[in-house]
C-alpha cells in the first residue's frame, strides 16, 4: 500500500517550512517533500548580485524573526539560503530532500491522495502545494521566431554581464527583475535595450522609512485579490535592494544610456516588431509614483506624524526631456543585439497535478489557499490572498489559516 501520512507538504522553501512549523505546533503528523535541496530556487535560480528586495527586518516566519545586526539592510540571496536552512533546522521540519513528486491524484475513494515519486508512491489524507510563487519563467511564443544565432535567456539562468556574449543586450520586461538586470548591464558598460511593460514605481525610502513600511501603513498589504476584477493583480512595484537600496526609475535608466522601447509584439528571425507604447507605460508609472506620494503625505497629516519622521528628501527631478523616441521595430543585426533576456514574468507549473483545481488558463482555483477538493491546499502563491501571501512576512498568516481550516473541516 506504500507509506501513509496525514499531511504531505510539497515544497521545501519558506512556504513549505512555514506550514510545517504551524502543523508541528498543532500536533499534526506530516512530512515535507523537496525536489532537490531546501530553498532550491534561492540557490540556483538567482543572478549573482541579487539581494532581498525588502529590508531584513521584514524577514519573518512562524517562530522566526530576523536575528542579524543589519535590520535595515538587504540580504544577499545566499544569506536567504542560510535563513531558510537555519529555519528548517530550528523548527525540526521533517523534510525529505531530493524527493521530487512527479504526479498527484485523488485516491480511488476520493478521500485522500496518491503522490507518485520516482520509484514509489505515498498516500496522504491532505496535501499542501507549496512549490513557490514563481515556478517557471514565462517565455512568449514569439521567442521561437527569433534567429537561433541570438542567445535567449531569462532571469533564472542569467548570472552576470560577463557570461553573456559580446554585443548589445535586449531585456524584455520592466518588472523588478528586468529593471535590475538592465541597470546592472548598463553599469557594466554594456549597450542595453529595455522593452518596457506595465509597472509601478515608488521611492525606496520616503521621510526616513522604507517603502515596505509605507505599503504596510497605507494598507496596501491588506488589500485582497478578490477586490480586483477577475482577480487580476495590479502591476508590480519596481524596487531593488542592491547597493543599499535605491529608487528604480526607467527614465533615469534612459538618461544613463539604456535605450527604452515599447513592448515586443512580433519577431521574424533577426527583426522584432514593437508597440509604440513606451511613453504611455512610463507615464502610468509616474502616475503611480505621484499617487503613492500623495497617499503617504495624507497619512502623515492624518496620523499627525510630521515631527516623528525624517525630512521629505526625494531623488532628483526626472531628467529632461521626459518623452522618449518611439520605435516600431528593432533590427538585431543593425543594433548588434546578440542576447535577448526575457524578463516577462512567470507561469504556473502544475502539469503533474491530476486534480481538477485549475481554470482554463492553468491557474489554481482557490480561496486563500483552500480548494473545492477536500484536503487539497495551496500556499505561498503570488497574490494568493493578498500581496503578502508570496512574501516571507505574509506566508505565516496564510499557513495559520490553512491549519485552522484543516482542523475545522477534517479534524486534527
Amino acid at each position: 500500500m506504500g507509506e501513509r501520512h496525514d499531511t504531505v507538504v510539497i515544497g521545501g522553501g519558506q512556504a513549505g517550512l512555514a506550514i510545517s512549523t504551524v502543523l508541528h505546533r498543532r500536533g499534526h503528523e506530516h512530512i515535507v517533500l523537496e525536489r532537490r535541496r531546501i530553498g532550491e530556487r534561492w540557490r540556483t535560480e538567482r543572478w549573482d548580485s541579487l539581494r532581498f528586495q525588502f529590508p531584513n527586518w521584514s524577514i519573518q516566519l512562524p517562530g522566526y524573526t530576523y536575528p542579524g545586526d543589519d535590520p535595515d539592510g538587504f540580504a544577499h540571496h545566499r544569506e536567504i539560503v542560510r535563513v531558510v536552512e537555519d529555519y528548517a533546522a530550528s523548527s525540526r521540519a521533517p523534510v525529505r530532500e531530493y524527493t521530487p513528486v512527479v504526479g498527484l491524484a485523488q485516491d480511488a475513494d476520493g478521500k485522500g491522495f496518491v503522490l507518485s515519486l520516482v520509484d514509489e508512491s505515498l498516500h496522504a489524507r491532505r496535501v499542501v502545494l507549496a512549490t513557490g510563487p514563481f515556478q517557471r519563467p514565462f517565455i512568449p511564443r514569439i521567442a521561437h521566431d527569433v534567429s537561433p544565432a541570438v542567445l535567449q535567456t531569462d532571469p533564472t539562468r542569467y548570472r552576470n554581464p560577463h557570461e553573456l556574449p559580446d554585443g548589445a543586450v535586449l531585456v524584455v520586461g520592466s518588472g523588478a527583475s528586468g529593471c535590475q538586470i538592465a541597470d546592472e548591464l548598463i553599469q557594466a558598460g554594456r549597450r542595453v535595450f529595455l522593452s518596457v511593460s506595465r509597472h509601478r514605481r515608488a521611492p525606496r525610502r520616503f521621510r526616513g522609512k522604507d517603502v515596505y513600511w509605507w505599503l504596510d501603513k497605507l494598507g496596501r498589504f491588506d488589500q485582497m485579490i478578490d477586490t480586483f476584477p477577475d482577480r487580476r493583480w495590479p502591476p508590480s512595484t519596481v524596487i531593488t535592494g542592491v547597493n543599499g537600496g535605491y529608487d528604480v526609475d526607467v527614465r533615469r535608466m534612459a538618461a544613463d544610456g539604456v535605450i527604452v522601447v515599447g513592448r515586443v509584439v512580433g519577431a521574424a528571425e533577426r527583426r522584432l516588431a514593437l508597440a509604440t507604447n513606451a511613453n504611455s507605460i512610463l507615464d502610468e508609472a509616474d502616475q503611480a509614483y505621484a499617487s503613492f506620494l500623495s497617499a503617504a503625505r495624507e497619512f502623515v497629516t492624518k496620523a499627525k506624524l510630521q515631527g516623528d519622521l525624517g525630512d521629505e528628501a526625494l531623488a532628483d527631478p526626472l531628467p529632461l526631456p521626459a518623452a522618449l523616441q518611439e520605435r516600431d521595430s528593432l533590427d538585431l543585426d543593425r543594433e548588434n543585439i546578440t542576447t535577448i533576456l526575457w524578463a516577462t514574468g512567470y507561469a504556473y507549473d502544475y502539469g503533474w497535478v491530476k486534480v481538477p483545481v485549475f481554470d482554463d488558463g492553468g491557474r489554481p482555483i482557490q480561496n486563500r489557499g483552500v480548494t473545492h477538493v477536500p484536503g487539497l491546499y495551496f500556499l505561498g502563491l503570488h497574490w494568493m490572498h493578498t500581496f503578502k501571501s508570496g512574501l516571507f512576512s505574509g506566508v505565516g498568516s496564510d499557513a495559520e489559516y490553512l491549519a485552522e481550516h484543516m482542523a475545522l473541516v477534517t479534524g486534527p
